[in-house]
């Protein structure tokens, strides 16, 4: 076996990023067998690159508390084995070529689906040039003014200026008069529901949710050990006497009053009334998902669920991911007085605070009013968007698709006749390879109704246009098929 230049000196790292207790390491086996595993799972794995020099055996030993034999033979069996090259008076260096594993052919490749960004694509959004522009301006001042709060953990609620700019956002937008001390930033509004639900919810809690609904919200909080409890919905919202028939003990229901997702309304004034009722008289509370409020583009929106109940049983989620964009992971909620030491201590456990450096840019957005003149100018690219899609879907589908025009959101649902099969727009969403959702997707236990859910925020209008155009074709051509099949 080649001996190796054990005490020359070595250029490579001070300590090297060894795992000496993983599945590879043969429990039992003498350190320098252990130590030699390790080295080539860390070589092998490429947490160092070939041709990098490896410590001298004293540095090792120092390292892992292994004796400097134990570390000698560990490199001896590597420079046997093609993972290790010695020079006497350089030093020991990972090889240039590493022998394959055997073992390396047969690992499953991890694969993760991520969402494509195509037309009909939900959450994309536009920024306005200017409001962009007045963005990076800020960002670079705060950057330059660099202060300690970024170098240490603080309010787990996050700067109390923002959460002062968004208090000031809320009232003159929502009609929600609120504290900052009672908002607290997080990452968004899957964040922060997981943040609420663990702060008010024991495991196995009921939580009523509105069917059809938005899934990733109920798969948030089944994923946390709640019961996601199916409610119906219809012209007027959430249907409570049907919550409180399927589940009476419920500790809180989770709802999009502003524009329900998928379908688009607002839910009714006496809905809203009722909900908060079952509330107060439950001891429950309602979780109210502003989603899309600020883009209203006829009439007035009603006040929001928390602005009419005060914050007493009503929590209240907001994002700048649409109002803004995705990239900022900002989003926030506002709490009752009465759970915002609880919540609070729910979030310091499961990650302390939320990121800083965009809070101070994101707040100076807010103050100055560059975020509204953004929300007005991108009102109107949607708006656009949003007649020229529902145009060219139902004149393009021959009148198999009816669209209703939507008065406030990022998304439309286009719908086929209900006694048309769910097959129909599936194959149709397939052979047109188009993005947004089934509307069948988004129903828990209801009866589904045919169709799609198609995002028109975020995407040039020719491309949407000639999207629809195909969609609108292929939805004819899927109908005629299933009309035959059918006949048959």
């Amino acid at each position: 076996m080649q001996k190796i230049p054990t005490n020359s000196p070595s250029p490579g790292k001070a300590e090297l990023p060894l795992d000496l207790t993983g599945p590879h390491i043969t429990a039992g086996a003498s350190a320098a067998h252990r130590l030699y595993q390790a080295l080539c799972e860390m070589i092998v794995s490429g947490l160092v690159k070939p041709g990098e020099a490896l410590p001298p055996s004293r540095t090792l030993a120092r390292q892992t508390g292994f004796r400097r034999n134990a570390v000698v033979t560990a490199y001896e069996r590597l420079i046997a084995d093609g993972f290790a090259d010695a020079t006497v008076g350089s030093g020991t260096f990972v090889a240039a070529r590493i022998p394959a594993r055997a073992a390396e052919a047969n690992r499953p490749k991890v694969v993760v689906e991520t969402p494509r960004q195509g037309a009909f694509a939900l959450g994309c959004t536009h920024i306005d040039e200017r409001a962009l522009q007045r963005f990076r301006a800020f960002v670079g001042r705060r950057m330059r003014a660099f202060g300690s709060e970024h170098l240490h953990y603080g309010d787990p609620r996050g700067s109390r200026e923002l959460r002062a700019a968004i208090a000031d956002h809320l009232l003159s937008a929502r009609g929600l008069r609120c504290d900052p001390d009672q908002i607290m930033l997080t990452s968004g509004t899957l964040h922060a529901l997981r943040i609420v639900l663990s702060g008010i919810l024991k495991s196995n809690d009921q939580v009523w949710c509105e069917d059809p609904g938005y899934p990733a919200a109920r798969n948030t909080i089944a994923h946390c050990g709640y019961r996601a409890v199916p409610v119906p919905v219809d012209e007027h919202g959430m249907r409570v006497a049907r919550g409180r028939i399927a589940a009476p003990a419920a500790r809180a229901a989770y709802v999009t009053p502003s524009h329900q997702f998928p379908l688009g309304m607002q839910m009714s004034m006496p809905r809203r009334l009722e909900l908060l009722e079952w509330a107060r008289q439950t001891g429950a509370f309602v979780i109210e998902d502003d989603y899309d409020s600020e883009f209203r583009y006829d009439g007035a929106p009603l006040m929001s669920l928390a602005g009419i109940d005060r914050l007493q049983r009503v929590i209240y989620l907001g994002t700048f991911a649409k109002t803004l964009f995705p990239g900022l992971r900002i989003g926030y909620c506002a709490l009752p007085e009465r759970l915002v030491a609880v919540v609070t201590a729910a979030r310091a456990a499961l990650d302390r605070f939320p990121g800083t450096l965009m809070e101070g840019a994101v707040a100076d957005m807010l103050n100055s009013g560059a975020f509204a003149a953004n929300l007005r100018r991108v009102r109107k690219i949607y708006r656009e968007a949003r007649d020229v899609l529902a145009q060219t879907l139902e004149v393009a589908s021959d009148g198999a698709l009816s669209v209703p025009v939507p008065s406030q959101g990022l998304h439309l649902v286009a719908r086929f006749d209900p006694s048309v099969a769910l097959s129909v727009p599936a194959q149709a969403k397939r052979a047109a390879n188009a993005e947004g959702w089934l509307l069948a997707d988004t129903y828990s236990r209801a009866p589904p109704l045919p169709g799609f859910v198609l995002g028109f925020s975020g995407h040039a209008v020719p491309q949407l246009v000639a999207s629809a155009e195909r969609l609108a074709r292929e939805s004819r051509t899927a109908l005629r098929r299933g009309r035959s099949a059918h006949r048959g």
